[in-house]
């Protein structure tokens, strides 16, 4: 391998090939949950350099593990244990190349900070409307490697729908320059939309050219009390009819994932977390393109609609941006509560939005059933059917031991229930290592089959990140 190294070196420079001291950042999952052993982390500065590294890899056989931000959930972008494969790191490909108002695009280089590109995307007076927890550390090409979803899905799409073209480094060290920004191409395969979502495991992706859209007059956000799940998805068929393209988030938080926050962050304040007759909580938020004042208008007859068909019983509006945010902090506070509150075991997961309250309601009523205790940990992006359904041990007891002696039996249990409603075991975060069995499981062979003959097509000596999403017998 010393002569790898060497060539990788050469390539990069000396400071940005890291074989020695602290390599956790790049080797250990962001959840803590597994930690592998690189070969090398190798930092290119560029495209050109990226396809270096990968044609000297490719010659010596050795395995790349492209990473953006690390900020993954699903084991899907560090090392194995071996000692063998290459960390490739692509946080130094950070350049936003272009932005084209009149095609309403913008140019940008895989190891863009997600934050980032939309702070770049409003100073040049346009939006562009990706949002997620990790947004300030997550990468755009880790974005679309997973095709993220986030909180903004039930207007504008999960990534791959907010994607134009691609550059992407091939498996044998070529360049396919792919960003024109055209809205209409049809010259054979959507070779973007294979690379979408392949985890590194197709090609890697150095450069995106991404949708815009223009900054909307208005945004306002409201957080609606409801009776039910039920209730919950009657008032978001509301919302569509009220609000139409408006309606740019719509996200539901069971009461015990809002006790969480409420426990371990007392300084936020939770809208009626004090009633206990509240089951569920809604958080909708409105854009548009006129002025507040009809936004608001809006707003206030969707919700005296809502009030009146009894899907909500107690609402506020935010009434300035502060507001707003405090109200979206509380959300995505949720997982970081759960964190405080103990390990648990986490499923992202999606459902046809009409079958959600009995899903939940029969999954809840067999967890509980089956494993005495167990607490449900139930949020998400109701308006795109992806729910984060999770489960936390029973309370005061060792959660390293129930992990370990129920994690296997809650997954089966979880994704069993999932296929038995015809959903999704992975909505948004991807497959990973950690799921790699439950697509064997849940995916149909056939479709198994069609996704191993193009990873052995594009990839065939296996180098990108093997192991990731499928085995390749």
């Amino acid at each position: 391998m010393t002569a790898l190294l060497d060539s990788l070196r050469a390539i990069v420079g000396a400071t940005n090939l890291l074989t020695e001291g602290d390599l956790s950042a790049w080797e250990q999952d962001w959840r803590k949950r597994s930690r592998g052993k690189a070969l090398a982390v190798v930092r290119p500065a560029d495209t050109r350099q990226v396809a270096e590294v990968v044609k000297a890899c490719a010659a010596a056989g050795v395995a790349i593990v492209p990473q953006g931000g690390n900020t993954g959930l699903v084991v899907g972008s560090t090392p194995d244990a071996s000692g063998t494969q290459v960390l490739l790191s692509l946080q130094r490909l950070n350049t936003v190349r272009s932005i084209d108002g009149a095609n309403l695009t913008m140019t940008v280089e895989a190891g863009c900070v997600l934050q980032s590109l939309q702070e770049a995307a409003r100073e040049a007076g346009y939006l562009f409307p990706l949002s997620l927890a990790a947004e300030g550390s997550c990468t755009i090409g880790g974005n679309l490697a997973t095709n993220a979803g986030g909180t903004q899905v039930v207007r504008y799409g999960n990534t791959r729908d907010l994607c134009l073209g691609l550059e992407v480094v091939t498996a044998e060290g070529a360049v396919w320059e792919g960003t024109s920004g055209l809205r209409k191409d049809n010259t054979g395969y959507d070779l973007r939309d294979l690379m979408i979502g392949s985890e590194g495991t197709l090609g890697i992706i150095t450069a995106a050219t991404l949708k815009l859209y223009p900054l909307p007059a208005a945004q306002l956000t409201a957080w609606a009390a409801v009776p039910s799940l039920d209730h919950a998805v009657r008032l978001l068929g509301l919302a569509h009819q009220r609000l139409g393209s408006g309606l740019t988030g719509f996200e539901v938080m069971g009461r015990f994932a809002l006790s969480l926050v409420h426990k371990h962050f007392p300084a936020l304040r939770v809208p009626f977390i004090d009633d206990e007759s509240v089951p569920y909580c809604v958080l909708l938020e409105n854009s548009d393109s006129e002025s507040e004042d009809h936004a608001r208008s809006l707003f206030e007859a969707l919700l005296q609609g809502a009030f009146e068909d009894g899907c909500v019983t107690d609402a506020v509006v935010a009434e300035n941006l502060t507001q707003a945010q405090q109200l979206w902090h509380v959300r995505e506070s949720i997982p970081l509560a759960q964190v405080e509150e103990g390990l648990n075991i986490k499923h992202d997961i999606s459902i046809a939005v009409s079958r959600i309250p009995a899903f939940v309601s029969a999954t809840d009523e067999l967890l509980q059933r089956e494993i005495p205790g167990v607490r449900l940990v139930n949020f998400g992006h109701l308006g795109d059917g992806n729910l984060h359904y999770n489960v936390q041990a029973p309370a005061g007891g060792d959660s390293r031991a129930f992990l370990r002696d129920n994690e296997e039996r809650i997954n089966t249990l979880v994704y069993d229930a999932v296929e038995a409603f015809e959903g999704s075991f992975s909505a948004e975060h991807g497959v990973g290592s950690l799921k790699v069995h439950s697509l064997e499981k849940h995916k149909s062979p056939v479709a198994l089959e069609m996704m191993r003959a193009i990873k052995r097509g594009l990839d065939p000596k296996n180098i990108l990140n093997p192991g990731k999403v499928l085995r390749i017998d």
